[in-house]
Protein backbone atom coordinates (compact mmCIF):
# COMPACT_ATOMS: atom_id res chain seq x y z
CA UNK A 1 0.00 0.00 0.00
CA UNK A 2 0.77 3.58 -0.49
CA UNK A 3 2.54 5.48 2.41
CA UNK A 4 0.70 8.43 1.11
CA UNK A 5 -2.96 9.60 0.44
CA UNK A 6 -3.63 11.21 -2.55
CA UNK A 7 -5.48 14.61 -2.07
CA UNK A 8 -5.68 15.90 -5.77
CA UNK A 9 -3.58 17.58 -8.14
CA UNK A 10 -1.79 21.13 -8.05
CA UNK A 11 0.49 23.14 -9.59
CA UNK A 12 0.44 24.50 -12.87
CA UNK A 13 -3.26 23.34 -14.42
CA UNK A 14 -3.30 20.84 -11.47
CA UNK A 15 -0.49 18.49 -13.00
CA UNK A 16 1.38 18.35 -9.69
CA UNK A 17 -0.27 15.81 -7.76
CA UNK A 18 -0.86 16.83 -3.95
CA UNK A 19 0.06 13.91 -1.14
CA UNK A 20 -1.30 13.61 2.66
CA UNK A 21 1.73 11.65 3.85
CA UNK A 22 0.85 8.89 6.01
CA UNK A 23 3.76 9.01 8.56
CA UNK A 24 2.26 12.69 9.13
CA UNK A 25 -1.36 11.91 9.18
CA UNK A 26 -1.45 12.02 13.07
CA UNK A 27 -0.42 15.47 13.66
CA UNK A 28 -4.38 16.00 12.56
CA UNK A 29 -5.99 18.55 10.25
CA UNK A 30 -8.79 20.73 9.01
CA UNK A 31 -11.06 20.58 6.44
CA UNK A 32 -13.05 24.17 6.02
CA UNK A 33 -15.42 26.36 3.76
CA UNK A 34 -18.56 27.89 3.16
CA UNK A 35 -21.49 25.88 2.49
CA UNK A 36 -21.26 24.65 -0.87
CA UNK A 37 -17.75 24.32 -1.58
CA UNK A 38 -17.21 20.56 -1.56
CA UNK A 39 -15.79 19.76 2.07
CA UNK A 40 -18.50 16.88 1.85
CA UNK A 41 -16.05 15.00 -0.99
CA UNK A 42 -13.42 15.71 0.37
CA UNK A 43 -14.21 14.09 3.79
CA UNK A 44 -15.33 10.64 1.60
CA UNK A 45 -11.96 10.88 -0.25
CA UNK A 46 -10.19 11.16 2.63
CA UNK A 47 -12.02 8.50 4.42
CA UNK A 48 -11.54 6.27 1.17
CA UNK A 49 -7.79 6.89 1.04
CA UNK A 50 -7.26 6.22 5.06
CA UNK A 51 -9.29 2.88 4.67
CA UNK A 52 -7.01 1.90 1.36
CA UNK A 53 -3.77 2.29 3.62
CA UNK A 54 -5.03 -0.30 6.29
CA UNK A 55 -6.22 3.18 8.78
CA UNK A 56 -9.67 2.81 10.75
CA UNK A 57 -11.76 5.99 10.03
CA UNK A 58 -14.29 7.45 12.54
CA UNK A 59 -16.51 10.13 11.06
CA UNK A 60 -20.40 11.86 11.97
CA UNK A 61 -22.70 11.84 9.12
CA UNK A 62 -24.76 15.41 9.35
CA UNK A 63 -26.46 15.54 6.04
CA UNK A 64 -26.39 11.38 5.29
CA UNK A 65 -24.22 11.96 1.86
CA UNK A 66 -21.27 9.99 3.44
CA UNK A 67 -23.81 6.32 3.57
CA UNK A 68 -22.53 6.60 0.34
CA UNK A 69 -18.91 4.98 0.98
CA UNK A 70 -20.57 1.36 1.20
CA UNK A 71 -21.42 1.29 -2.72
CA UNK A 72 -19.30 1.45 -5.15
CA UNK A 73 -19.98 4.61 -7.52
CA UNK A 74 -21.89 4.20 -10.89
CA UNK A 75 -19.70 5.44 -13.79
CA UNK A 76 -23.01 6.22 -15.61
CA UNK A 77 -25.01 8.64 -12.93
CA UNK A 78 -24.72 12.26 -14.01
CA UNK A 79 -22.88 12.92 -10.49
CA UNK A 80 -19.83 10.49 -11.43
CA UNK A 81 -19.53 11.53 -15.40
CA UNK A 82 -17.21 14.63 -14.77
CA UNK A 83 -15.14 12.61 -12.39
CA UNK A 84 -13.66 10.77 -15.07
CA UNK A 85 -12.38 14.09 -16.94
CA UNK A 86 -10.92 15.16 -13.45
CA UNK A 87 -9.28 11.99 -12.61
CA UNK A 88 -7.59 12.25 -16.08
CA UNK A 89 -6.62 15.85 -15.69
CA UNK A 90 -4.90 15.28 -12.53
CA UNK A 91 -3.20 12.19 -14.06
CA UNK A 92 -5.22 9.61 -11.90
CA UNK A 93 -4.68 6.64 -14.24
CA UNK A 94 -5.87 3.77 -11.97
CA UNK A 95 -9.10 5.63 -10.86
CA UNK A 96 -11.88 3.48 -10.37
CA UNK A 97 -15.30 2.71 -8.76
CA UNK A 98 -15.27 0.89 -5.73
CA UNK A 99 -17.00 -0.01 -2.29
CA UNK A 100 -15.34 0.39 1.30
CA UNK A 101 -16.02 -1.80 4.28
CA UNK A 102 -18.11 0.27 6.62
CA UNK A 103 -20.13 -0.23 9.63
CA UNK A 104 -23.09 1.99 10.44
CA UNK A 105 -23.58 3.74 14.30
CA UNK A 106 -26.72 5.42 15.60
CA UNK A 107 -27.28 6.63 19.24
CA UNK A 108 -30.81 6.18 18.85
CA UNK A 109 -30.56 2.72 17.34
CA UNK A 110 -32.47 3.52 14.17
CA UNK A 111 -29.81 4.18 10.98
CA UNK A 112 -27.58 2.15 12.86
CA UNK A 113 -26.33 0.12 15.78
CA UNK A 114 -26.86 1.58 18.88
CA UNK A 115 -23.67 3.41 20.70
CA UNK A 116 -23.90 3.95 24.17
CA UNK A 117 -21.37 4.83 27.28
CA UNK A 118 -22.13 4.58 31.03
CA UNK A 119 -22.31 7.81 33.06
CA UNK A 120 -19.42 6.71 34.84
CA UNK A 121 -17.24 7.04 31.80
CA UNK A 122 -18.72 9.99 30.51
CA UNK A 123 -17.76 11.77 33.95
CA UNK A 124 -18.88 14.61 35.70
CA UNK A 125 -17.06 16.96 33.58
CA UNK A 126 -18.31 16.05 30.42
CA UNK A 127 -21.77 15.54 31.86
CA UNK A 128 -21.88 19.12 33.46
CA UNK A 129 -20.86 20.71 30.13
CA UNK A 130 -24.00 18.47 28.65
CA UNK A 131 -26.55 19.76 31.16
CA UNK A 132 -25.71 23.46 31.04
CA UNK A 133 -24.70 22.79 34.93
CA UNK A 134 -23.01 26.03 36.93
CA UNK A 135 -20.30 25.60 39.32
CA UNK A 136 -21.91 25.10 41.92
CA UNK A 137 -24.13 22.52 40.31
CA UNK A 138 -21.32 21.19 38.81
CA UNK A 139 -19.82 20.59 42.95
CA UNK A 140 -22.56 18.77 43.81
CA UNK A 141 -22.09 16.64 40.28
CA UNK A 142 -18.75 15.61 41.56
CA UNK A 143 -20.25 15.00 44.57
CA UNK A 144 -22.68 12.36 43.50
CA UNK A 145 -19.79 10.40 41.40
CA UNK A 146 -17.26 10.26 44.61
CA UNK A 147 -20.44 8.86 46.87
CA UNK A 148 -20.98 6.39 44.19
CA UNK A 149 -16.72 5.39 44.46
CA UNK A 150 -16.59 5.25 47.69
CA UNK A 151 -19.86 3.07 47.94
CA UNK A 152 -18.64 0.83 45.14
CA UNK A 153 -22.07 1.92 43.35
CA UNK A 154 -22.27 1.51 39.48
CA UNK A 155 -23.49 4.51 37.64
CA UNK A 156 -24.50 3.17 34.20
CA UNK A 157 -27.67 4.92 32.98
CA UNK A 158 -29.15 8.41 33.82
CA UNK A 159 -31.80 6.83 36.52
CA UNK A 160 -29.18 5.36 38.22
CA UNK A 161 -27.78 8.97 38.52
CA UNK A 162 -31.38 10.22 39.25
CA UNK A 163 -31.94 7.78 42.08
CA UNK A 164 -28.45 9.06 43.74
CA UNK A 165 -29.61 12.82 43.70
CA UNK A 166 -32.62 12.16 45.29
CA UNK A 167 -30.80 10.46 48.16
CA UNK A 168 -28.83 13.50 47.87
CA UNK A 169 -31.51 15.87 48.36
CA UNK A 170 -32.75 13.77 51.43
CA UNK A 171 -29.50 13.59 53.02
CA UNK A 172 -27.87 17.56 52.32
CA UNK A 173 -27.74 18.55 55.82
CA UNK A 174 -25.14 15.26 56.52
CA UNK A 175 -23.60 15.72 53.34
CA UNK A 176 -22.44 19.41 53.79
CA UNK A 177 -20.72 19.17 57.23
CA UNK A 178 -18.34 16.95 55.23
CA UNK A 179 -18.25 17.92 51.39
CA UNK A 180 -19.59 21.42 51.72
CA UNK A 181 -22.98 23.52 51.47
CA UNK A 182 -24.72 20.79 49.75
CA UNK A 183 -28.23 22.69 48.15
CA UNK A 184 -31.09 21.01 47.62
CA UNK A 185 -32.26 23.70 45.21
CA UNK A 186 -28.57 23.15 43.21
CA UNK A 187 -29.96 19.46 43.44
CA UNK A 188 -33.39 20.34 41.66
CA UNK A 189 -31.76 22.22 39.04
CA UNK A 190 -29.58 18.98 38.10
CA UNK A 191 -32.49 17.48 38.23
CA UNK A 192 -34.41 19.63 35.39
CA UNK A 193 -31.26 19.65 33.50
CA UNK A 194 -31.63 15.54 33.33
CA UNK A 195 -34.93 15.76 32.23
CA UNK A 196 -34.68 18.17 29.39
CA UNK A 197 -31.43 15.48 28.59
CA UNK A 198 -34.56 12.82 28.57
CA UNK A 199 -36.76 14.45 26.64
CA UNK A 200 -33.62 15.11 24.03
CA UNK A 201 -33.26 11.00 23.90
CA UNK A 202 -30.07 11.26 25.92
CA UNK A 203 -31.78 7.79 27.58
CA UNK A 204 -30.13 6.22 24.47
CA UNK A 205 -26.91 7.71 25.03
CA UNK A 206 -26.11 6.02 28.28
CA UNK A 207 -26.28 2.25 29.58
CA UNK A 208 -24.95 -1.02 28.45
CA UNK A 209 -23.47 -2.65 26.89
CA UNK A 210 -20.71 0.38 26.11
CA UNK A 211 -19.22 0.46 22.96
CA UNK A 212 -15.95 -1.11 23.35
CA UNK A 213 -13.08 0.91 21.24
CA UNK A 214 -11.74 -1.95 20.06
CA UNK A 215 -14.80 -2.31 17.97
CA UNK A 216 -13.87 1.16 15.94
CA UNK A 217 -10.40 -0.18 15.01
CA UNK A 218 -10.79 -3.27 12.79
CA UNK A 219 -9.83 -4.07 9.58
CA UNK A 220 -11.72 -5.70 7.30
CA UNK A 221 -10.45 -9.28 5.75
CA UNK A 222 -8.89 -7.60 2.87
CA UNK A 223 -6.42 -5.23 5.23
CA UNK A 224 -8.91 -2.07 4.55
CA UNK A 225 -9.53 0.21 7.45
CA UNK A 226 -13.32 -0.17 8.94
CA UNK A 227 -15.19 3.38 8.38
CA UNK A 228 -16.83 3.96 11.49
CA UNK A 229 -20.21 6.25 10.28
CA UNK A 230 -22.27 7.94 13.37
CA UNK A 231 -25.64 8.85 11.39
CA UNK A 232 -26.16 12.49 12.98
CA UNK A 233 -28.40 14.24 11.32
CA UNK A 234 -31.57 13.31 13.74
CA UNK A 235 -28.63 13.98 16.39
CA UNK A 236 -27.12 17.36 15.33
CA UNK A 237 -30.59 18.37 16.76
CA UNK A 238 -29.50 18.39 20.19
CA UNK A 239 -26.37 19.80 19.19
CA UNK A 240 -24.63 20.09 23.00
CA UNK A 241 -25.36 16.52 22.87
CA UNK A 242 -24.00 15.75 19.39
CA UNK A 243 -20.59 17.35 20.52
CA UNK A 244 -19.79 16.25 23.72
CA UNK A 245 -20.19 12.46 22.97
CA UNK A 246 -17.71 13.30 19.62
CA UNK A 247 -15.11 14.71 22.85
CA UNK A 248 -16.28 12.07 25.12
CA UNK A 249 -15.13 9.45 22.60
CA UNK A 250 -11.89 11.07 21.88
CA UNK A 251 -11.41 11.24 25.12
CA UNK A 252 -12.07 8.00 25.94
CA UNK A 253 -8.95 7.45 22.98
CA UNK A 254 -6.56 8.83 24.69
CA UNK A 255 -7.53 6.98 27.97
CA UNK A 256 -7.02 3.58 27.08
CA UNK A 257 -4.81 3.51 23.89
CA UNK A 258 -1.25 2.92 24.85
CA UNK A 259 1.71 5.21 23.09
CA UNK A 260 3.26 4.22 20.28
CA UNK A 261 5.38 7.24 18.93
CA UNK A 262 5.11 8.67 15.66
CA UNK A 263 4.25 5.40 13.48
CA UNK A 264 4.04 4.64 10.00
CA UNK A 265 0.73 5.30 9.63
CA UNK A 266 -2.37 6.27 12.41
CA UNK A 267 -3.96 3.60 14.22
CA UNK A 268 -7.00 5.53 13.64
CA UNK A 269 -8.27 8.60 12.16
CA UNK A 270 -11.03 10.62 13.97
CA UNK A 271 -13.28 12.89 11.70
CA UNK A 272 -15.59 16.04 14.30
CA UNK A 273 -17.54 17.16 11.63
CA UNK A 274 -19.33 20.57 12.67
CA UNK A 275 -16.55 21.32 15.33
CA UNK A 276 -18.27 24.86 16.16
CA UNK A 277 -20.79 23.07 17.59
CA UNK A 278 -17.89 21.73 20.46
CA UNK A 279 -16.18 25.46 21.19
CA UNK A 280 -19.64 27.48 20.94
CA UNK A 281 -19.74 28.75 24.47
CA UNK A 282 -17.59 26.29 25.78
CA UNK A 283 -15.88 26.90 29.64
CA UNK A 284 -12.66 27.34 29.47
CA UNK A 285 -12.33 24.51 31.23
CA UNK A 286 -13.62 22.39 28.71
CA UNK A 287 -11.43 24.64 25.87
CA UNK A 288 -8.24 23.37 28.06
CA UNK A 289 -9.41 19.41 27.96
CA UNK A 290 -10.02 19.49 24.18
CA UNK A 291 -6.50 21.33 23.44
CA UNK A 292 -4.51 18.70 25.99
CA UNK A 293 -6.01 15.99 24.48
CA UNK A 294 -5.15 17.18 21.04
CA UNK A 295 -1.36 18.11 21.86
CA UNK A 296 -0.88 14.30 23.60
CA UNK A 297 -3.19 11.73 21.72
CA UNK A 298 -0.98 12.35 18.25
CA UNK A 299 1.68 9.83 20.52
CA UNK A 300 -0.72 7.30 20.40
CA UNK A 301 -1.27 7.02 16.77
CA UNK A 302 -4.66 8.99 16.47
CA UNK A 303 -5.03 11.58 13.96
CA UNK A 304 -7.97 14.65 14.59
CA UNK A 305 -9.29 16.49 11.75
CA UNK A 306 -11.86 19.11 12.44
CA UNK A 307 -14.59 20.24 9.74
CA UNK A 308 -15.82 23.74 9.93
CA UNK A 309 -17.04 26.17 7.74
CA UNK A 310 -14.45 28.62 8.94
CA UNK A 311 -11.02 28.34 10.61
CA UNK A 312 -12.09 31.00 13.29
CA UNK A 313 -14.62 28.59 14.69
CA UNK A 314 -11.48 26.75 16.11
CA UNK A 315 -9.48 28.25 19.02
CA UNK A 316 -5.96 29.56 18.07
CA UNK A 317 -4.31 27.37 20.45
CA UNK A 318 -5.59 24.07 18.96
CA UNK A 319 -5.48 25.72 15.29
CA UNK A 320 -1.60 26.15 15.73
CA UNK A 321 -1.76 22.23 16.28
CA UNK A 322 -3.25 21.00 12.75
CA UNK A 323 -0.88 20.60 10.27
CA UNK A 324 -2.36 19.14 7.35
CA UNK A 325 -5.02 21.52 6.25
CA UNK A 326 -7.37 21.96 3.27
CA UNK A 327 -9.24 25.00 2.92
CA UNK A 328 -12.02 25.38 0.87
CA UNK A 329 -13.61 28.96 -0.63
CA UNK A 330 -14.76 31.20 2.16
CA UNK A 331 -16.68 34.20 1.05
CA UNK A 332 -15.82 38.04 2.19
CA UNK A 333 -19.12 39.69 2.06
CA UNK A 334 -18.46 41.82 5.22
CA UNK A 335 -15.78 43.56 6.97
CA UNK A 336 -15.70 40.55 9.34
CA UNK A 337 -15.68 38.09 6.80
CA UNK A 338 -12.52 39.73 5.30
CA UNK A 339 -10.60 40.14 8.45
CA UNK A 340 -11.14 36.61 8.95
CA UNK A 341 -10.19 35.40 5.36
CA UNK A 342 -7.03 37.36 5.71
CA UNK A 343 -6.14 35.72 9.18
CA UNK A 344 -6.56 32.43 7.36
CA UNK A 345 -4.54 32.77 4.68
CA UNK A 346 -1.58 34.13 7.22
CA UNK A 347 -1.78 30.55 8.60
CA UNK A 348 -0.31 29.14 5.63
CA UNK A 349 3.21 29.06 4.34
CA UNK A 350 2.80 31.44 1.53
CA UNK A 351 3.31 30.58 -2.59
CA UNK A 352 5.08 33.12 -4.57
CA UNK A 353 3.26 32.05 -7.43
CA UNK A 354 -0.47 33.02 -6.24
CA UNK A 355 -1.98 35.19 -3.57
CA UNK A 356 -3.33 32.66 -0.67
CA UNK A 357 -6.06 35.46 -0.29
CA UNK A 358 -7.45 35.91 -3.47
CA UNK A 359 -7.02 31.94 -3.94
CA UNK A 360 -9.18 31.22 -0.95
CA UNK A 361 -11.82 33.65 -2.29
CA UNK A 362 -11.93 32.38 -5.71
CA UNK A 363 -11.25 28.64 -5.71
CA UNK A 364 -14.33 26.71 -7.23
CA UNK A 365 -16.48 23.70 -5.91
CA UNK A 366 -14.25 20.69 -5.66
CA UNK A 367 -11.05 22.56 -5.27
CA UNK A 368 -9.05 24.10 -2.76
CA UNK A 369 -5.87 25.50 -1.40
CA UNK A 370 -4.34 22.58 0.77
CA UNK A 371 -0.59 22.24 2.95
CA UNK A 372 0.44 19.30 3.90
CA UNK A 373 3.42 18.65 6.24
CA UNK A 374 6.56 17.39 4.48
CA UNK A 375 9.31 15.69 5.73
CA UNK A 376 10.37 16.23 9.50
CA UNK A 377 7.07 17.80 9.81
CA UNK A 378 7.89 21.16 7.98
CA UNK A 379 4.48 23.00 6.53
CA UNK A 380 4.56 22.39 2.40
CA UNK A 381 4.19 25.52 0.67
CA UNK A 382 0.39 26.01 -0.03
CA UNK A 383 -0.84 24.61 -3.33
CA UNK A 384 -4.38 25.24 -5.63
CA UNK A 385 -5.37 21.71 -5.18
CA UNK A 386 -8.38 19.97 -7.20
CA UNK A 387 -9.12 17.45 -5.52
CA UNK A 388 -9.62 14.07 -6.73
CA UNK A 389 -12.90 12.49 -7.28
CA UNK A 390 -14.29 9.65 -4.78
CA UNK A 391 -14.44 6.13 -5.89
CA UNK A 392 -17.81 5.18 -3.92
CA UNK A 393 -20.85 6.70 -4.43
CA UNK A 394 -21.88 10.24 -4.34
CA UNK A 395 -24.36 11.10 -2.16
CA UNK A 396 -26.82 9.08 0.37
CA UNK A 397 -27.77 4.92 0.17
CA UNK A 398 -31.24 3.83 0.02
CA UNK A 399 -33.04 2.47 3.49
CA UNK A 400 -32.86 -0.91 2.27
CA UNK A 401 -29.65 -0.64 1.62
CA UNK A 402 -28.40 0.20 5.09
CA UNK A 403 -30.96 -2.52 6.30
CA UNK A 404 -29.24 -5.08 4.33
CA UNK A 405 -25.26 -3.86 5.63
CA UNK A 406 -26.28 -3.60 9.16
CA UNK A 407 -27.80 -7.63 9.01
CA UNK A 408 -24.18 -8.50 7.60
CA UNK A 409 -22.18 -6.34 9.65
CA UNK A 410 -20.07 -7.86 12.30
CA UNK A 411 -21.36 -5.55 14.98
CA UNK A 412 -24.93 -6.85 14.28
CA UNK A 413 -26.64 -8.45 17.17
CA UNK A 414 -24.03 -6.82 19.96
CA UNK A 415 -25.25 -3.88 20.98
CA UNK A 416 -28.87 -4.42 19.61
CA UNK A 417 -30.16 -5.43 23.30
CA UNK A 418 -29.74 -3.24 26.00
CA UNK A 419 -28.60 -4.72 29.30
CA UNK A 420 -29.68 -3.39 33.12
CA UNK A 421 -28.12 -4.71 35.82
CA UNK A 422 -27.78 -4.23 39.11
CA UNK A 423 -26.49 -0.68 39.83
CA UNK A 424 -27.18 2.55 41.56
CA UNK A 425 -30.81 2.70 41.09
CA UNK A 426 -31.36 -0.90 42.27
CA UNK A 427 -28.95 -0.92 44.88
CA UNK A 428 -30.37 2.20 46.71
CA UNK A 429 -33.53 1.07 46.06
CA UNK A 430 -33.24 -2.19 47.63
CA UNK A 431 -31.31 -0.59 50.74
CA UNK A 432 -34.47 1.23 51.05
CA UNK A 433 -36.93 -1.63 50.97
CA UNK A 434 -34.77 -3.34 53.62
CA UNK A 435 -34.12 -0.16 56.31
CA UNK A 436 -38.69 0.49 55.43
CA UNK A 437 -39.06 -3.44 56.63
CA UNK A 438 -36.75 -3.37 59.45
CA UNK A 439 -38.38 0.47 60.33
CA UNK A 440 -41.55 -1.27 60.26
CA UNK A 441 -40.85 -4.59 62.28
CA UNK A 442 -38.96 -2.34 64.89
CA UNK A 443 -42.56 -0.06 65.37
CA UNK A 444 -44.00 -3.71 65.35
CA UNK A 445 -41.72 -4.16 68.00
CA UNK A 446 -42.17 -1.11 70.28
CA UNK A 447 -46.18 -1.78 69.47
CA UNK A 448 -45.89 -4.78 71.32
CA UNK A 449 -43.73 -3.57 74.00
CA UNK A 450 -46.24 -1.28 75.07
CA UNK A 451 -48.95 -3.78 75.38
CA UNK A 452 -47.03 -6.00 77.26
CA UNK A 453 -46.03 -2.88 79.59
CA UNK A 454 -49.53 -1.62 79.79
CA UNK A 455 -51.02 -4.99 80.47
CA UNK A 456 -48.33 -5.83 83.16
CA UNK A 457 -49.14 -2.51 85.23
CA UNK A 458 -52.66 -3.71 84.80
CA UNK A 459 -51.88 -6.93 86.38
CA UNK A 460 -49.90 -5.07 89.13
CA UNK A 461 -53.04 -3.46 90.31
CA UNK A 462 -55.45 -6.28 90.27
CA UNK A 463 -53.17 -8.90 91.72
CA UNK A 464 -55.08 -12.07 94.45
CA UNK A 465 -52.96 -10.73 97.47
CA UNK A 466 -54.53 -7.42 96.79
CA UNK A 467 -57.91 -8.23 96.53
CA UNK A 468 -57.15 -10.45 99.44
CA UNK A 469 -55.78 -7.31 101.36
CA UNK A 470 -59.33 -5.29 100.53
CA UNK A 471 -61.77 -8.04 101.86
CA UNK A 472 -60.29 -8.85 105.15
CA UNK A 473 -60.20 -4.79 105.69
CA UNK A 474 -63.34 -4.55 104.85
CA UNK A 475 -64.77 -7.38 106.90
CA UNK A 476 -61.99 -5.73 110.02
CA UNK A 477 -64.31 -3.13 110.60
CA UNK A 478 -63.88 -0.31 112.84
CA UNK A 479 -62.28 -2.16 115.30
CA UNK A 480 -58.87 -2.79 113.23
CA UNK A 481 -56.04 -0.40 114.94
CA UNK A 482 -55.23 2.57 112.90
CA UNK A 483 -51.61 1.29 113.02
CA UNK A 484 -52.18 -1.16 111.41
CA UNK A 485 -54.39 0.14 108.55
CA UNK A 486 -51.45 2.50 107.66
CA UNK A 487 -49.44 0.00 107.78
CA UNK A 488 -50.73 -2.01 105.68
CA UNK A 489 -52.32 0.76 103.08
CA UNK A 490 -48.52 1.34 103.12
CA UNK A 491 -47.57 -2.00 101.89
CA UNK A 492 -50.14 -1.87 99.10
CA UNK A 493 -49.14 1.52 98.06
CA UNK A 494 -45.41 0.11 97.73
CA UNK A 495 -46.59 -2.44 95.70
CA UNK A 496 -49.07 -0.45 93.42
CA UNK A 497 -46.13 2.11 93.05
CA UNK A 498 -43.15 0.43 92.04
CA UNK A 499 -44.61 -1.68 89.09
CA UNK A 500 -46.12 0.99 87.91
CA UNK A 501 -43.24 3.30 88.24
CA UNK A 502 -41.46 0.49 86.10
CA UNK A 503 -44.08 0.42 83.64
CA UNK A 504 -43.91 4.24 82.80
CA UNK A 505 -40.83 4.81 82.96
CA UNK A 506 -40.56 1.33 79.90
CA UNK A 507 -42.85 2.83 77.93
CA UNK A 508 -41.75 6.53 78.39
CA UNK A 509 -38.52 5.24 76.90
CA UNK A 510 -40.17 3.47 73.88
CA UNK A 511 -42.03 6.31 73.11
CA UNK A 512 -39.37 8.90 73.22
CA UNK A 513 -35.83 8.99 72.09
CA UNK A 514 -35.12 5.52 72.41
CA UNK A 515 -37.85 4.33 70.34
CA UNK A 516 -36.52 6.76 67.82
CA UNK A 517 -33.13 5.77 67.94
CA UNK A 518 -34.23 2.41 67.04
CA UNK A 519 -36.19 3.77 64.13
CA UNK A 520 -33.10 5.94 63.45
CA UNK A 521 -30.30 3.36 63.72
CA UNK A 522 -32.68 0.40 60.93
CA UNK A 523 -32.75 3.82 58.60
CA UNK A 524 -29.87 5.34 59.02
CA UNK A 525 -28.05 1.62 57.24
CA UNK A 526 -29.94 2.65 53.77
CA UNK A 527 -26.59 4.35 52.54
CA UNK A 528 -23.74 2.06 54.56
CA UNK A 529 -23.15 -0.66 52.20
CA UNK A 530 -19.35 -0.48 52.93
Amino acid sequence: MSSDLLMGGGGPDYGTQQFLSLKYANRHGLVAGATGTGKTVTLQIMAEGFSKAGVPVFLSDVKGDLSGLAIAGDPTHKLHTPFTERAQKIGLTDFGYEAFPVTFWDMFGEQGHPVRTTVSEMGPLLLGQLLGLTDAQEGILNIAFRLADEDGMALLDLKDLQALLVWIGENAKDLSLRYGNVSTASVGAIQRSLLVLENQGGTKLFGEPALALSDLMRTDTNGRGMINILASDKLMGAPKLYSTFLLWLLSELFEELPEVGDPDKPKLVFFFDEAHLLFDGAPKALIDKVEQVARLIRSKGVGVYFISQNPADVPEDILGQLGNRVQHALRAFTAKDQKELRLAAQTYRNNPSFSTEEAIREVGVGEAVTSMLQPKGVPGIVERTLIRPPSSQLGPITAEQRKTLMATSGMAGKYDTPLDRESAFETLRGRAETAAAEAQAAEAAIAKAEEEAKAAKTAQADTPSLRDFKQARRYAGKNTSNTATRTSSRRSSGTDGIGGAIADVFLKELKGTTGRRIVRGILGGLFKGR
